[in-house]
């Protein structure tokens, strides 16, 4: 087949955008296919949606060109505070606290609005030579043969490329066409997603309050009086609270929220999200790879959803540089199944870890209770146990791509 392009990446919201734009600098040529217009996205106001970028997803970001555009609307996260409890009683006695302090490199990471970033990406791949933006298009046909793979898309138009790259969330159609079965379950619970404005600094501290119906995330934003929430119910309470009017449901959340931070407000959009574990049994196929939530739709309870992602995007395009440097063929078997190695263990332990602790703080159970909020005190009391905790959740351990340890390839 005679190619259109050497890439061809399905979906372009973030981890889309990232892998384009490694690949690029790496020599390959690169069509990126984007369900929705840019303006939408790069264009949009405030509505508190914002990410948790770990150190090492921060290397990344600095290594394609992305951190630079971003650093001055990024909030560092200068304390992580996790506490067990029931909405309006307050903490347990035993909770863990995490302190910046405590490792070299710095915050142990940055909080981050979605639009700023995008609109980072979106700048950044129109700059750059080797990348085509295809907005407002979907990918609905792709056929596979020894030389390529041949993508059609909902206009009608057909490109043809040397790989296919699913970075279409976790109903991937690029996945499904593929015939790459997905395993998950449901949690029951939904996902209320919004931003708040509080009286008094949040000095950097994200906060983690365990209750029994699910977790409340308590995020720090720029400037030091508005933070991002994702709080999480049982879909049927989640529901009902959604359908509130704006002064209702602050009076919801207010108990579960607590005082620490003053008087509360409203200051973004409401959004809500079923939550559920979704994981393909492979994350390659012929001429095929999965990443992100396309490979591995995981809880929120961590923050650690783009951050999975952009490991993925470190591996991937590492493996894709390195075989275009050997003479190999971009769709090449060694090359996706090298990937598929580095990656499918990783992203299937973290995924099954949050779902364990998610299933562990959203029990009741006395005896549950007692045996969480004891292990919580001993990790707190113990430095060299709480540092091993915070280098994981900054991405700084196991054997790293080269992207997200700050080093080109």
């Amino acid at each position: 087949m005679n190619r259109d392009t050497d890439i061809l990446i399905a979906g372009g919201g973030l981890n889309g955008p990232a892998l384009a734009l490694a690949l690029a600098q790496g020599g390959y040529r690169v069509t990126v296919v984007d369900a929705r217009p840019a303006p939408d996205r790069a264009e949009a106001g405030f509505d508190g949606r914002a990410y948790a970028l770990a150190i090492a997803s921060v290397r990344l970001l600095k290594a394609i060109g992305i951190w630079g555009r971003v650093a001055g609307q990024a909030q560092p996260i200068l304390q992580i505070k996790a506490s067990d409890g029931r909405a309006g009683e307050g903490a347990a006695p035993f909770f863990l606290e995490f302190d910046a302090a405590e490792i070299e490199e710095g915050p142990m990471g940055y909080m981050l609005e979605d639009r700023f970033l995008y609109a980072a990406f979106l700048e950044a791949m129109r700059e750059t030579p080797g990348i085509t933006l295809l907005s407002g298009e979907t990918v609905v046909g792709q056929e596979v043969s020894a030389s390529g793979v041949a993508v059609t898309l909902a206009s009608g138009r057909r490109l043809v490329a040397g790989l296919l790259v699913g970075c279409d969330g976790r109903g991937s159609g690029v996945a499904a066409r593929a015939g790459i079965r997905r395993i998950g379950w449901g949690y029951g619970q939904t996902a209320l997603v919004t931003a708040i404005r509080h009286e008094k600094d949040h000095q950097g501290v994200a906060q983690q309050f365990f209750m029994p119906s699910g977790p409340l995330a308590i995020l720090p934003l720029k400037g030091g009086h508005h933070s991002s929430i994702v709080w999480s119910e049982t879909d049927e309470v989640a529901q009902a609270i959604q359908a509130l009017p704006d002064a209702e449901y602050l009076s919801a959340l207010r108990p579960r929220f607590g005082d620490f931070l003053g008087e509360i407000s409203l200051a973004g959009t409401r959004f809500t999200y079923p939550l559920s574990l979704s994981l393909a049994e492979r994350f390659v196929s012929d001429r095929v790879a999965l990443v992100g939530d396309a490979a591995h739709g995981v809880h929120p309870i961590a923050g650690q959803g783009l951050n999975l992602g952009l490991r993925d995007v470190a591996a991937l395009a590492e493996v894709l540089i390195l075989a275009r440097r050997r003479g190999e063929d971009v769709g090449s078997p060694v090359a996706l199944e090298e990937y598929q190695r580095w990656r499918r263990f990783d992203a299937t332990a973290l995924a099954l870890g949050m779902d364990a602790v998610n299933r562990i703080f959203s029990s009741d159970n006395p005896v549950l209770r007692l045996g969480r909020d004891l292990g919580m005190g001993l990790v707190s009391a113990l430095p060299g146990l709480r540092r091993g905790f915070i280098r994981q959740a900054a991405g700084l351990t196991g054997e790293l791509p080269k992207l997200l340890a700050g080093k080109p390839i």
